[in-house]
């Protein structure tokens, strides 16, 4: 049987995924902004370390069932999960050093490109010029929405708005050589990010279905938060609305958020998926102005604007049957992010999960 179609069908619905996943992300700045008391590395660790002990959870059945595949691959989910750990840290120091918007734009628009250098290095995937053009533009929205002068309420990837004002009001002195590691740590940010969407990414394609992929790397990432949840998370406790914070911020962005992401990770390759995702600084902002209350200029409109643009740059194509005549043979023409169509017959038989998993391949 042919499985073309479906697999054809796949990758738009894929790139849907990353989208819904985006904009449940850029909700956690306003989110954090009813919580001022709870310290940015506090909203990190319970976000990603509770979000990713419910991921495990959710995916037990999963996990247990490939725990020989997940096992053989035990170097694979060890990085991923490091990565995940170190992803919130390395993201809320980097605006805590270096500003928020600073940090914003060097953690989230660095990490297409770290994925397209895994991808090209560790895999040996070329990359569309048509990805490329993608990736600049959303890279340089996302850098003119974060730097036209609006206030920080709204950074991306769970960081709170209200904490990034207590940031600015610490009696902690920035020295000179701040800003320069808080740059450092944002490109550590983006790279933890490209790799655990990376690693994740790899493992469906060997044959690990996205629910338990996930949950594995996400699980032992939040293991890996705990210590961090304990020492910093006590403001947590100390109000209702602060819990309700926290418990959304798993719930919702993260443990939901990356539900999507995994899903529309199994379809398309990471530095489309991390491309895509630049789409979160513009509803950020977007919910910034309207529940925060905060004014944009015109640059960061525009800026908001271009990041929409390259979506639809960055965004898989369908691909059409051959016309007649064609060259029997020919090789599939490589989709956004430089991954190439599967050619008939290249999926596999059954269902890991809801949703057919399409055979990823190196070009």
């Amino acid at each position: 049987m042919n499985n073309k179609p479906n697999h054809q069908q796949a990758q738009p619905w894929g790139a849907l995924s990353i989208v819904a996943a985006s904009i449940l992300w850029g909700t956690t700045g306003t989110a954090a902004t009813f919580a001022p008391a709870v310290s940015p590395l506090a909203i990190g660790a319970v976000a990603m370390g509770l979000g990713g002990l419910m991921q495990a959870l959710y995916a037990a059945r999963h996990i247990a069932v490939q725990s020989g595949s997940l096992l053989a691959r035990w170097r694979l989910v060890s990085l991923g999960a490091v990565a995940v750990a170190v992803y919130p840290l390395a993201f809320y120091s980097s605006m805590r050093l270096s500003g928020v918007a600073v940090g914003t734009v060097v953690s989230i628009g660095s990490a297409p490109v770290a994925a397209a250098l895994i991808e090209r290095f560790a895999d040996g995937k070329p990359l569309s010029r048509r990805w490329i053009l993608g990736a600049l533009l959303g890279i340089g929205g996302a850098a003119l929405l974060s730097l036209a002068g609006h206030s920080p309420a709204a950074p991306a990837h769970g960081a709170a708005g209200a904490g990034a004002d207590s940031w600015n009001s610490t009696s902690l002195t920035l020295t000179s050589l701040a800003p320069t590691a808080g740059i450092l740590l944002g490109l550590l940010a983006g790279t933890t990010y490209a790799l655990y969407s990376w690693a994740a990414h790899r493992l469906t394609g060997d044959g690990v279905s996205s629910r338990a992929a996930m949950g594995a790397v996400f699980g032992l990432g939040g293991l890996l938060l705990v210590p961090v949840l304990a020492a910093t998370g006590r403001p947590l406790l100390e109000s209702w609305t602060s819990a309700s914070v926290g418990a959304y911020m798993a719930a919702v962005p993260m443990f939901a958020g990356y539900l999507l992401f995994g899903w529309g990770l199994a379809r398309v390759g990471a530095s489309t998926a991390t491309g895509i995702s630049l789409l979160e600084t513009v509803v950020a902002a977007v919910l910034a102005v309207l529940v925060v209350g905060e004014r944009l200029q015109a640059l960061a409109w525009l800026g908001a604007a271009v990041v929409l643009a390259s979506m639809f740059i960055l965004a898989p194509r369908r691909q059409t049957a051959a016309a007649p005549g064609g060259r029997a043979g020919a090789p599939p023409r490589p989709l956004a992010g430089g991954l190439p169509a599967a050619a008939p017959g290249q999926h596999r038989g059954t269902e890991q999960q809801a949703g057919a998993q399409p055979q990823q391949q190196n070009p």
